[in-house]
């Protein structure tokens, strides 16, 4: 399943936390040192600071012009990567631009085009199905609206807040993919597994207005240098406040 943050701050990433291990540790920890431990959402804000200097210009990776696109591409990225996404959508959005075309296609048509982003037949159906919702119910248009998105087939929570954040600039929620999961379990910032849940803890800790950013950016992290396996801890930015550091 573009925004661009801010600029870079100039200065040092390390030097906003700390400029060695002794002193980044107390920032979890009280007593002995005089420093007041750090509290989860004041960390979080830090961890933001940190990602914006680091990804300048972190945004969606799946290639789209407008609503529909977005939503499209967003429904086949599932358990898919960008990458193979974005090498399919050019042919399929070619030859099907928009819901009325799309929706009047045929199932083994939209098969032999997606079949590469895996489980094609489902969400071929889905896609489909979409693309006659908004032509039956919206006029051809992607609803602005979570609880509508999220009736659409192949349409859930994070696919709607994907399309609401980055399609018409609103912070519905905070998009939690297998890189969010992963990053915000290690950062320390929720101790669930559940999306859900995990979107839960999350939107206490993270501004509002930067909800979309906060997703994009652990993302891009999440592929850049907290992979799943053989994390790069040692050149991490975020070591000095990540629990996990040299653990993994």
């Amino acid at each position: 399943m573009s925004k661009k943050p801010p600029g870079r701050d100039e200065r040092p990433l390390r030097a906003v936390v700390s400029t060695s291990r002794s002193a980044a540790r107390p920032l979890g920890k009280p007593g002995g040192t005089g420093v007041p431990p750090v509290t989860t959402k004041s960390r979080a804000a830090v961890i933001l600071k940190l990602l914006r200097q680091t990804y300048p210009d972190a945004h969606c990776e799946l290639n789209h012009d407008g609503p529909f696109q977005l939503l499209i591409a967003t429904i086949l990225s599932a358990q898919c990567t960008d990458v193979r996404v974005n090498l399919v959508t050019p042919a399929l959005f070619q030859k099907f631009p928009d819901p009325k075309s799309m929706a009047a296609a045929r199932q083994e048509d939209l098969e032999g085009l997606i079949r590469s982003t895996g489980f094609f037949h489902n969400k071929a159906k889905n896609i489909r199905g979409a693309a006659q919702a908004l032509v039956d119910h919206y006029k051809g248009e992607v609803p602005r609206e979570l609880e509508p998105l999220t009736h659409l087939p192949g349409v859930g929570r994070k696919t709607a807040n994907v399309v609401l954040g980055n399609a018409y600039g609103i912070e519905s929620g905070v998009v939690v993919d297998t890189h969010v999961a992963r990053l915000s379990q290690r950062l320390g910032l929720t101790k669930h597994t559940d999306p859900v849940k995990i979107e839960k803890d999350l939107i206490k800790q993270i501004p509002q207005d930067t909800w979309t950013l906060w997703s994009h950016l652990l993302i891009w992290h999440g592929r850049r240098r907290c992979m799943a396996r053989n994390p790069d801890c040692p050149n991490c930015e975020l070591q000095s406040l990540c629990p996990s550091a040299g653990k993994l």
